[in-house]
Protein backbone atom coordinates (compact mmCIF):
# COMPACT_ATOMS: atom_id res chain seq x y z
CA UNK A 1 0.00 0.00 0.00
CA UNK A 2 1.46 3.71 -0.93
CA UNK A 3 2.12 5.88 1.27
CA UNK A 4 -0.88 8.55 2.17
CA UNK A 5 -1.22 12.08 2.07
CA UNK A 6 -2.08 12.28 5.97
CA UNK A 7 -2.38 9.21 7.96
CA UNK A 8 -3.51 8.83 11.60
CA UNK A 9 -2.98 5.70 13.89
CA UNK A 10 -4.54 5.09 17.01
CA UNK A 11 -5.43 8.50 17.93
CA UNK A 12 -6.25 9.64 21.36
CA UNK A 13 -6.60 13.15 23.30
CA UNK A 14 -7.52 12.44 26.90
CA UNK A 15 -8.62 15.52 28.93
CA UNK A 16 -8.16 15.70 32.98
CA UNK A 17 -10.81 16.87 35.16
CA UNK A 18 -9.61 17.66 38.47
CA UNK A 19 -12.07 18.13 41.53
CA UNK A 20 -11.41 18.61 44.42
CA UNK A 21 -10.73 15.84 47.05
CA UNK A 22 -11.83 13.13 44.38
CA UNK A 23 -9.88 11.76 41.73
CA UNK A 24 -9.22 13.09 38.67
CA UNK A 25 -11.55 12.06 35.64
CA UNK A 26 -10.54 11.45 32.18
CA UNK A 27 -12.44 12.84 28.95
CA UNK A 28 -11.45 10.99 26.22
CA UNK A 29 -12.85 12.64 23.45
CA UNK A 30 -10.81 10.71 21.12
CA UNK A 31 -9.88 7.11 21.96
CA UNK A 32 -8.20 5.53 18.97
CA UNK A 33 -9.15 6.74 15.62
CA UNK A 34 -7.34 5.34 12.72
CA UNK A 35 -7.51 7.61 9.31
CA UNK A 36 -6.33 7.80 5.64
CA UNK A 37 -6.63 10.72 3.67
CA UNK A 38 -5.74 10.40 -0.03
CA UNK A 39 -4.55 14.07 -2.43
CA UNK A 40 -7.03 14.99 -3.68
CA UNK A 41 -10.04 13.50 -1.78
CA UNK A 42 -12.05 14.31 0.85
CA UNK A 43 -13.02 12.51 4.18
CA UNK A 44 -15.56 13.63 5.71
CA UNK A 45 -15.85 12.99 10.08
CA UNK A 46 -19.23 13.13 10.84
CA UNK A 47 -21.33 12.73 14.34
CA UNK A 48 -23.42 14.09 16.89
CA UNK A 49 -21.56 17.47 18.77
CA UNK A 50 -19.53 16.05 21.49
CA UNK A 51 -17.94 12.89 18.91
CA UNK A 52 -14.75 14.24 19.10
CA UNK A 53 -14.87 15.88 15.47
CA UNK A 54 -13.44 19.23 16.22
CA UNK A 55 -11.03 17.76 19.14
CA UNK A 56 -9.39 15.73 15.71
CA UNK A 57 -9.19 18.82 13.74
CA UNK A 58 -7.78 20.56 16.69
CA UNK A 59 -4.61 17.35 16.94
CA UNK A 60 -4.83 17.53 13.09
CA UNK A 61 -3.61 21.09 12.82
CA UNK A 62 -1.15 20.80 16.24
CA UNK A 63 -3.49 23.36 18.00
CA UNK A 64 -4.22 20.26 20.63
CA UNK A 65 -1.20 18.08 21.79
CA UNK A 66 -2.14 14.07 21.03
CA UNK A 67 -2.13 11.94 24.38
CA UNK A 68 -1.10 8.85 22.30
CA UNK A 69 -0.65 8.10 18.91
CA UNK A 70 1.00 8.96 15.61
CA UNK A 71 0.01 11.30 12.87
CA UNK A 72 2.05 11.21 9.55
CA UNK A 73 2.14 13.42 6.34
CA UNK A 74 3.20 11.81 3.37
CA UNK A 75 4.87 9.15 5.42
CA UNK A 76 6.80 11.54 7.67
CA UNK A 77 6.14 11.37 11.56
CA UNK A 78 4.65 14.96 12.14
CA UNK A 79 6.85 15.15 15.32
CA UNK A 80 9.81 14.75 13.00
CA UNK A 81 8.34 17.81 10.78
CA UNK A 82 9.72 21.90 12.13
CA UNK A 83 6.86 24.04 12.63
CA UNK A 84 7.15 25.97 8.93
CA UNK A 85 7.18 22.72 7.20
CA UNK A 86 3.54 21.76 9.60
CA UNK A 87 2.09 24.55 8.75
CA UNK A 88 2.74 24.44 4.77
CA UNK A 89 1.60 21.43 4.97
CA UNK A 90 -1.71 21.70 6.63
CA UNK A 91 -4.37 24.41 7.18
CA UNK A 92 -7.84 25.27 8.83
CA UNK A 93 -10.82 26.67 7.63
CA UNK A 94 -13.00 27.50 10.63
CA UNK A 95 -16.35 27.47 11.51
CA UNK A 96 -17.11 30.67 12.32
CA UNK A 97 -16.50 33.93 9.72
CA UNK A 98 -16.60 36.31 11.96
CA UNK A 99 -14.52 35.45 15.46
CA UNK A 100 -11.79 33.72 13.17
CA UNK A 101 -10.96 36.83 11.47
CA UNK A 102 -8.73 39.70 13.14
CA UNK A 103 -11.62 42.89 12.61
CA UNK A 104 -8.38 45.19 12.94
CA UNK A 105 -7.03 44.26 9.61
CA UNK A 106 -7.52 44.79 6.22
CA UNK A 107 -8.60 41.89 4.12
CA UNK A 108 -5.17 41.57 2.02
CA UNK A 109 -3.70 41.90 5.69
CA UNK A 110 -5.23 38.54 7.21
CA UNK A 111 -4.73 36.86 3.76
CA UNK A 112 -1.25 37.50 4.29
CA UNK A 113 -0.45 37.02 7.69
CA UNK A 114 0.88 33.11 7.30
CA UNK A 115 2.55 34.30 4.66
CA UNK A 116 4.75 37.09 6.74
CA UNK A 117 4.74 34.91 9.24
CA UNK A 118 6.61 32.30 7.51
CA UNK A 119 8.36 33.61 4.69
CA UNK A 120 10.81 36.24 3.79
CA UNK A 121 8.62 38.57 0.90
CA UNK A 122 8.31 42.24 1.22
CA UNK A 123 5.26 43.45 2.32
CA UNK A 124 4.61 44.45 -0.97
CA UNK A 125 4.98 40.76 -2.39
CA UNK A 126 2.77 39.79 0.33
CA UNK A 127 -0.06 41.82 -0.80
CA UNK A 128 0.89 41.04 -4.46
CA UNK A 129 0.13 37.49 -3.63
CA UNK A 130 -2.95 38.25 -1.55
CA UNK A 131 -4.71 39.65 -3.84
CA UNK A 132 -4.01 37.25 -6.44
CA UNK A 133 -5.66 34.68 -4.06
CA UNK A 134 -8.89 37.36 -3.67
CA UNK A 135 -9.40 36.81 -7.48
CA UNK A 136 -9.03 33.12 -7.03
CA UNK A 137 -11.85 33.11 -4.05
CA UNK A 138 -14.15 35.19 -6.05
CA UNK A 139 -13.30 38.50 -4.30
CA UNK A 140 -12.79 41.73 -5.88
CA UNK A 141 -9.29 42.98 -6.18
CA UNK A 142 -10.10 46.12 -5.17
CA UNK A 143 -11.84 44.96 -1.28
CA UNK A 144 -8.29 44.42 -0.47
CA UNK A 145 -8.04 47.80 1.70
CA UNK A 146 -11.51 46.80 3.12
CA UNK A 147 -11.95 45.76 7.04
CA UNK A 148 -13.56 42.61 7.93
CA UNK A 149 -16.98 44.33 8.65
CA UNK A 150 -17.39 45.50 5.45
CA UNK A 151 -17.04 42.35 3.95
CA UNK A 152 -20.93 39.79 4.14
CA UNK A 153 -20.21 36.64 6.24
CA UNK A 154 -19.77 34.63 3.14
CA UNK A 155 -17.02 37.16 1.56
CA UNK A 156 -15.51 36.45 5.31
CA UNK A 157 -15.00 33.32 4.60
CA UNK A 158 -13.96 33.53 1.44
CA UNK A 159 -11.16 35.63 3.26
CA UNK A 160 -10.81 32.62 5.66
CA UNK A 161 -10.09 30.39 2.63
CA UNK A 162 -7.95 32.76 1.15
CA UNK A 163 -6.03 32.65 3.80
CA UNK A 164 -6.14 29.05 4.31
CA UNK A 165 -4.40 28.73 1.07
CA UNK A 166 -1.71 31.29 0.93
CA UNK A 167 1.24 28.70 2.37
CA UNK A 168 -0.16 26.24 -0.91
CA UNK A 169 -0.96 23.79 1.99
CA UNK A 170 -1.81 20.13 0.42
CA UNK A 171 -4.22 19.41 3.25
CA UNK A 172 -7.27 21.44 4.63
CA UNK A 173 -8.94 20.87 7.71
CA UNK A 174 -12.62 22.39 7.23
CA UNK A 175 -14.09 22.71 10.48
CA UNK A 176 -18.16 23.29 9.52
CA UNK A 177 -17.24 26.38 7.21
CA UNK A 178 -20.43 26.30 6.15
CA UNK A 179 -22.38 26.24 8.99
CA UNK A 180 -22.39 29.67 10.03
CA UNK A 181 -23.38 30.66 6.83
CA UNK A 182 -27.08 31.64 5.38
CA UNK A 183 -28.60 28.95 3.23
CA UNK A 184 -28.22 31.17 0.31
CA UNK A 185 -24.85 31.74 0.60
CA UNK A 186 -23.36 27.48 1.50
CA UNK A 187 -23.92 26.25 -1.82
CA UNK A 188 -21.57 28.78 -3.31
CA UNK A 189 -18.73 28.20 -0.54
CA UNK A 190 -19.34 24.40 -1.03
CA UNK A 191 -19.02 24.67 -4.67
CA UNK A 192 -15.89 27.13 -4.24
CA UNK A 193 -14.27 24.54 -2.66
CA UNK A 194 -15.14 21.99 -4.85
CA UNK A 195 -13.12 24.24 -7.45
CA UNK A 196 -10.28 24.70 -5.51
CA UNK A 197 -9.56 20.77 -4.71
CA UNK A 198 -9.41 20.05 -8.79
CA UNK A 199 -7.87 23.04 -9.56
CA UNK A 200 -4.91 22.70 -6.69
CA UNK A 201 -5.55 19.03 -5.97
CA UNK A 202 -6.46 19.79 -2.40
CA UNK A 203 -7.35 17.07 0.12
CA UNK A 204 -9.72 17.98 2.69
CA UNK A 205 -10.73 16.67 6.28
CA UNK A 206 -14.53 18.25 6.13
CA UNK A 207 -16.17 18.04 9.25
CA UNK A 208 -19.71 18.21 9.47
CA UNK A 209 -22.98 17.43 11.02
CA UNK A 210 -25.19 18.19 7.73
CA UNK A 211 -25.04 14.71 5.96
CA UNK A 212 -26.90 16.37 2.89
CA UNK A 213 -23.37 18.40 2.22
CA UNK A 214 -21.09 15.34 2.90
CA UNK A 215 -22.93 13.45 0.40
CA UNK A 216 -22.27 15.94 -2.29
CA UNK A 217 -18.76 16.82 -1.29
CA UNK A 218 -17.08 13.54 0.42
CA UNK A 219 -15.41 10.38 -1.25
CA UNK A 220 -14.52 8.87 2.17
CA UNK A 221 -17.24 9.43 5.24
CA UNK A 222 -15.83 8.69 9.02
CA UNK A 223 -18.66 8.58 11.31
CA UNK A 224 -17.81 8.78 15.58
CA UNK A 225 -19.20 8.07 18.44
CA UNK A 226 -17.81 9.27 21.78
CA UNK A 227 -14.67 9.36 20.45
CA UNK A 228 -14.13 6.20 18.79
CA UNK A 229 -14.94 5.16 15.22
CA UNK A 230 -18.36 3.06 14.67
CA UNK A 231 -18.07 2.87 10.75
CA UNK A 232 -15.56 4.03 7.84
CA UNK A 233 -16.02 3.48 4.20
CA UNK A 234 -17.01 4.98 1.04
CA UNK A 235 -19.45 8.20 0.72
CA UNK A 236 -21.75 5.46 -1.88
CA UNK A 237 -21.23 2.21 0.85
CA UNK A 238 -22.03 4.28 4.05
CA UNK A 239 -24.73 5.95 2.37
CA UNK A 240 -26.60 3.25 0.41
CA UNK A 241 -26.33 0.59 3.05
CA UNK A 242 -25.47 1.90 6.41
CA UNK A 243 -24.35 -0.99 8.83
CA UNK A 244 -23.98 0.22 12.14
CA UNK A 245 -27.30 1.47 13.93
CA UNK A 246 -25.75 4.77 14.55
CA UNK A 247 -25.34 5.36 11.16
CA UNK A 248 -28.86 4.07 10.00
CA UNK A 249 -29.74 6.73 12.65
CA UNK A 250 -27.92 9.80 11.41
CA UNK A 251 -28.79 8.60 8.15
CA UNK A 252 -32.96 8.97 9.19
CA UNK A 253 -32.70 12.10 10.81
CA UNK A 254 -31.69 13.51 7.32
CA UNK A 255 -34.17 15.10 5.27
CA UNK A 256 -35.27 13.45 2.14
CA UNK A 257 -37.00 14.81 -0.99
CA UNK A 258 -36.21 11.40 -2.58
CA UNK A 259 -39.03 9.70 0.06
CA UNK A 260 -36.95 6.66 0.55
CA UNK A 261 -37.59 4.19 3.01
CA UNK A 262 -34.36 5.06 5.02
CA UNK A 263 -36.34 7.95 6.13
CA UNK A 264 -39.06 5.15 7.74
CA UNK A 265 -36.40 3.87 10.53
CA UNK A 266 -36.95 5.07 14.02
CA UNK A 267 -34.60 8.09 14.45
CA UNK A 268 -32.38 7.44 17.65
CA UNK A 269 -33.57 8.08 20.95
CA UNK A 270 -32.06 10.04 24.18
CA UNK A 271 -29.00 12.00 24.97
CA UNK A 272 -25.40 10.83 24.46
CA UNK A 273 -24.19 9.49 27.49
CA UNK A 274 -21.66 11.63 29.52
CA UNK A 275 -18.11 11.15 28.30
CA UNK A 276 -16.90 11.55 31.75
CA UNK A 277 -18.73 8.90 32.45
CA UNK A 278 -19.55 6.15 29.33
CA UNK A 279 -21.33 3.02 30.14
CA UNK A 280 -19.30 0.17 29.35
CA UNK A 281 -19.40 -2.13 26.31
CA UNK A 282 -20.10 -0.72 23.20
CA UNK A 283 -20.66 2.73 24.18
CA UNK A 284 -24.11 3.32 22.02
CA UNK A 285 -25.79 0.42 23.20
CA UNK A 286 -28.21 2.36 25.59
CA UNK A 287 -29.53 4.59 22.61
CA UNK A 288 -29.89 0.95 20.22
CA UNK A 289 -32.90 -0.46 19.48
CA UNK A 290 -30.29 -3.59 17.85
CA UNK A 291 -28.50 -4.18 21.57
CA UNK A 292 -27.91 -7.80 22.88
CA UNK A 293 -26.52 -8.71 26.32
CA UNK A 294 -22.78 -8.51 24.64
CA UNK A 295 -23.33 -4.99 23.70
CA UNK A 296 -23.22 -4.43 27.54
CA UNK A 297 -19.94 -5.96 28.83
CA UNK A 298 -17.66 -6.26 24.84
CA UNK A 299 -16.24 -2.96 22.89
CA UNK A 300 -16.76 -4.23 19.40
CA UNK A 301 -13.71 -3.47 17.41
CA UNK A 302 -13.24 -1.59 14.27
CA UNK A 303 -13.13 -4.40 11.65
CA UNK A 304 -13.58 -5.05 7.85
CA UNK A 305 -17.08 -6.03 6.89
CA UNK A 306 -18.23 -6.67 3.17
CA UNK A 307 -22.34 -6.64 2.93
CA UNK A 308 -22.17 -7.39 -1.12
CA UNK A 309 -20.65 -4.63 -2.63
CA UNK A 310 -20.11 -2.14 0.03
CA UNK A 311 -17.04 -3.58 1.82
CA UNK A 312 -16.35 -0.33 4.86
CA UNK A 313 -14.96 -0.97 8.21
CA UNK A 314 -17.76 -1.45 11.36
CA UNK A 315 -17.77 -1.26 14.38
CA UNK A 316 -20.79 -3.74 15.57
CA UNK A 317 -20.92 -6.96 16.87
CA UNK A 318 -24.40 -7.68 15.14
CA UNK A 319 -23.60 -5.52 11.93
CA UNK A 320 -24.36 -8.85 10.03
CA UNK A 321 -27.95 -8.66 10.97
CA UNK A 322 -28.47 -4.90 10.93
CA UNK A 323 -26.83 -4.48 7.44
CA UNK A 324 -29.51 -7.58 6.22
CA UNK A 325 -32.34 -4.82 7.58
CA UNK A 326 -30.65 -1.82 5.82
CA UNK A 327 -33.21 -0.47 3.92
CA UNK A 328 -31.49 1.83 1.11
Amino acid sequence: MTSALLEIRNLKKHFPVRKFLKPTAWVKALDGVTLRLEAGRTLAVVGESGCGKSTLAKVLLGIESPTEGEISLEGRASSSLSASEFRRAIQMIFQDPYSSINPRKRAWEIIAEPLRINSSLSRAECKERAVELMRQVGLRPEFAERYPHMFSGGQRQRIGIARALILHPRILICDEPISALDVSIQAQVINLLIALQDELKLAYVFISHDLSVVRHLADEVAVMYLGRLVEHGSRDAVFRKPSHPYTQALLSATPSVQGDRLSQRQAVQGEPPSPLNPPPGCAFHLRCPFAQARCASDVPELREFDPGMNPRLVACHFAEEIAAKASI
